[in-house]
C-alpha cells in the first residue's frame, strides 16, 4: 500500500513537480493551498486538495495527522512588510502542527546558506527554521539545502526581451552551484518514497556544476540568438527601487538583495561538491528546455 503525503507549496516550483512525481507512483496525497483552483490537475489525477491558509493550525494538523510524511516549505510573499516576521509566523505554525499531528517524518525546503542566520538575506529566516525543526522529539527531519535555482532566470526573460541585457545584484564573475527545481523535485519524492532517514541530518542539492552569472549570461545569449547579451551587476538601491514600483515590499526587495549580495562571500559554496550530491540538468538544458520557450513566448 502506497504511502499518504501532505505537502505545503504544492503550487511552488518544486511542490508542483513533488506532486506530479508521487501521484504518477500511486502515492495518496494532500495538498494544503489557500486556493484549489490552481491544483486542478492534480485534484484530477486523484490528490485531495485542502483550501487553507499555511498559517492555519487546525488545517495544518488535520492534514498532517496519520500521513506518513510531509513536505514542509516557506512560500513566498512578496508583499511581507517584514519577510522574517512571515517566515516566523508559517514556520510556527508547521512547528505546532507537527506536534498535534504526531507525524514522524518531515522533508523540509531549506536552503544553501541554511547554516547562517544573518547576512543571507531571504535564507536566514530558512536557518532559523532548521533550527525549531531541529529541537522537535521523535521527529525525523531532512533539510534539503538546494543551490541557486536555475529557475530564478525565468524572473530575467522580460528583462532580456524588452532590454537587451541580463542582470541581477549578485557579482559577475564569482561562480555558485545551480540547480533547476526539476532535480530538487526529484531528491524530494525520493526521500519521501522511503521515508528511510533518522534522526535530523541535512542533504545538499547541488545541480551539474558551479557557474557564474556571466557565464548563464552567455549561455543564455547563446541560445536565443544573441551572443553579445550582456550581464550588468546592478546598483543595490536601484534595484530595491525598481522591485517596490513592481509591487514588492521594501523589506522583501531588501532581503532578495542581501541574498545576491552574501551569494559573493560563498554563502552557497559553503557545502562540498560529491557525487550524491551533483544532479543531473546542466544550465544549457534548462535554458533550452525552460528558458527558452518562456522567452519566445513573450
Amino acid at each position: 500500500m502506497k504511502k499518504t503525503i501532505a505537502l505545503l507549496g504544492a503550487t511552488g516550483k518544486v511542490g508542483s513537480k513533488i506532486s506530479e512525481l508521487l501521484l504518477k507512483d500511486g502515492f495518496s496525497l494532500k495538498l494544503i493551498a489557500q486556493t484549489d483552483s490552481k491544483l486542478k490537475r492534480f485534484k484530477d489525477m486523484g490528490a485531495e486538495v485542502i483550501p487553507a491558509d499555511i498559517t492555519d493550525v487546525n488545517a495544518l494538523t488535520e492534514a498532517f495527522r496519520n500521513a506518513d510524511g510531509a513536505y514542509v516549505m516557506t512560500p513566498p510573499d512578496f508583499g511581507a512588510a517584514s519577510y522574517r516576521v512571515f517566515q516566523r509566523q508559517v514556520g510556527d505554525a508547521v512547528i505546532e502542527s507537527v506536534k498535534k499531528s504526531g507525524i514522524k517524518y518531515i522533508v523540509n525546503l531549506s536552503s544553501c546558506g541554511g547554516h547562517m542566520h544573518e547576512g543571507n538575506g531571504l535564507i536566514g529566516g530558512l536557518a532559523e527554521q532548521e533550527v525549531k525543526l531541529n529541537q522537535l522529539k521523535d521527529v525525523n527531519v531532512l533539510h534539503l539545502r538546494p543551490a541557486y535555482f536555475l529557475d530564478n532566470m525565468l524572473l530575467n526573460a522580460q528583462l532580456i526581451k524588452q532590454m537587451g541585457i541580463n542582470g541581477t545584484t549578485a557579482d559577475a564573475d564569482h561562480e555558485i552551484p545551480m540547480v533547476a527545481t526539476k532535480d530538487i523535485a526529484a531528491v524530494a519524492a525520493a526521500y519521501l518514497n522511503k521515508l528511510d532517514f533518522d534522526g535530523k541530518s541535512v542533504r545538499a542539492i547541488l545541480g551539474q556544476r558551479n557557474y557564474s552569472f556571466k557565464e548563464i549570461t552567455g549561455i543564455i545569449g547563446k541560445a536565443i540568438g544573441k551572443p553579445e547579451l550582456q550581464y550588468i551587476q546592478f546598483p543595490v538601491e536601484q534595484s530595491i527601487q525598481a522591485m517596490v514600483e513592481q509591487g514588492l515590499s521594501a523589506d522583501v526587495a531588501k532581503d532578495i538583495t542581501g541574498m545576491e549580495n552574501s551569494l559573493k562571500t560563498g554563502v552557497m559554496n559553503y557545502e562540498k561538491r560529491t557525487a550524491e550530491n551533483t544532479t543531473p540538468t546542466s544550465a544549457e538544458v534548462f535554458i533550452q528546455e525552460a528558458f527558452l520557450p518562456l522567452y519566445n513566448s513573450l
